[in-house]
């Protein structure tokens, strides 16, 4: 009985001496995964982080701004009627006077209304973009605006709208063309800046911007737009404002290179800040199949719905925003808007008067939220 009773107690010592091995085993793996989840969360967190710090000293440059030809001979404005997914039709045409007023002119009001839809999450699209600290370009002794962009990227060509109001807010257009992305990108109607070279490959400097309270510098890469996106490195750039020996150019794409922190189009830069992409993902809804026609064949394509809208149906939006797609477009411009405002309310030496833009309401506290991240 005695080894019986031995065997039984020995036999529930190994079952609580393999209970204990089991926990003590559970324990270490729970402390590897909660250590694993503290540095992916710690990742996670330094990932979405408003900016980090750039230790790059202010910039200050003076100079002529490139002033781009009003017409391409090798790049004609194209007047022919053509389908949606296969449309080119007015590229390169200069907006007329009523259609920029449509961007210069339209009521600050609008833009406050998009930055109380931010603030309390009402819009359907998201709006924002990670950031960086950038030293302050300062040039002919105003903050810089720089925009690093391609004829023939989507992205691109959604946010030139908003960037087109946000800088309204700061200047004046004087002359806007209409554009598309490439056929090979979703064919969307966007503007650019000055008449692109869309038959062939090229760096194109300068637009026809008139900055009160900052300098707008445009950068934009083109390429055959029948094809898809095509981009080129940012050493390129750099060479090529060499070439053109343009100091200011020159300035501006030593800075990108030297930020080091460029992962695709649109890459900008407004004051202090960078932005690491397009601040809005905003075409308008859900994707629609529409039918592509030409000669040779019949096509059945999916369309973004913002490829399927008209320039004219676009500033029209814009006019009277009722539509997600324009409060969503407004609230992008807000978000660029904010960072210009808070730059120059931190410029030490500055001595011009913040725009009216920068004292609504709803933009003052976007304001807020930047300059209280920083």
């Amino acid at each position: 009985m005695r080894f019986g009773t031995l065997r039984a107690s020995s036999g529930a010592y190994a079952r609580l001496r393999l209970m204990a091995y089991t926990g003590m085993t559970l324990s270490v793996v729970a402390l590897v995964m909660v250590a694993a989840l503290s540095v992916e969360l710690s990742r996670g967190i330094q990932q979405r982080s408003t900016y980090t710090t750039s230790s790059l000293a202010p910039i200050s440059v003076t100079g002529q701004l490139i002033t781009p030809p009003l017409s391409l001979m090798d790049a004609p404005p194209i007047l022919a009627q053509q389908p949606f997914g296969q449309r080119l039709t007015d590229i390169n045409v200069p907006l007329n006077s009523s259609q920029l007023s449509l961007i210069n002119d339209e009521p600050n009001a609008y833009f406050d209304t998009a930055a109380r839809m931010w603030l309390n999450g009402s819009l359907t699209s998201l709006v924002g973009q990670r950031i960086a600290a950038a030293p302050l370009l300062t040039v002919n002794g105003k903050p810089a605006v720089v925009y690093l962009g391609a004829i023939s990227c989507v992205f691109c060509g959604e946010n030139r709208w908003a960037m087109a109001l946000a800088l309204s807010r700061f200047g004046t257009f004087q002359n806007l063309f209409f554009g598309y992305s490439a056929l090979g990108d979703q064919d969307v109607p966007t503007i650019y800046w000055s008449p692109a070279h869309y038959n062939t490959t090229s760096a194109d400097f300068g637009n026809f911007y008139q900055g009160t309270y900052v300098t707008f510098l445009s950068i934009e890469y083109s390429s055959p737009i029948r094809e898809g996106f095509q981009m080129q490195t940012l050493s390129y750039f750099q060479q090529q404002a060499t070439a053109l020996n343009d100091t200011i150019y020159e300035k501006a794409t030593t800075l990108l290179v030297d930020l080091n922190n460029f992962v695709g189009t649109p890459y900008t830069i407004w004051g202090r800040y960078s932005v690491l992409g397009a601040d809005a993902t905003n075409f308008g809804g859900t994707t629609t199949t529409a039918s592509s026609s030409s000669t040779s064949s019949t096509t059945t394509a999916a369309l973004l719905p913002l490829a399927l809208m008209t320039h004219d149906q676009v500033l029209a939006s814009f006019a009277k925003p009722s539509t997600q797609f324009a409060w969503t477009e407004y609230a992008a411009a807000d978000y660029y808007v904010a960072l210009i405002c808070s730059s120059l309310g931190v410029m030490a030496s500055s001595s011009v008067t913040a725009p009216a833009i920068c004292s609504e309401p709803d933009i003052s506290m976007m304001v807020s939220t930047f300059l209280a991240s920083g």
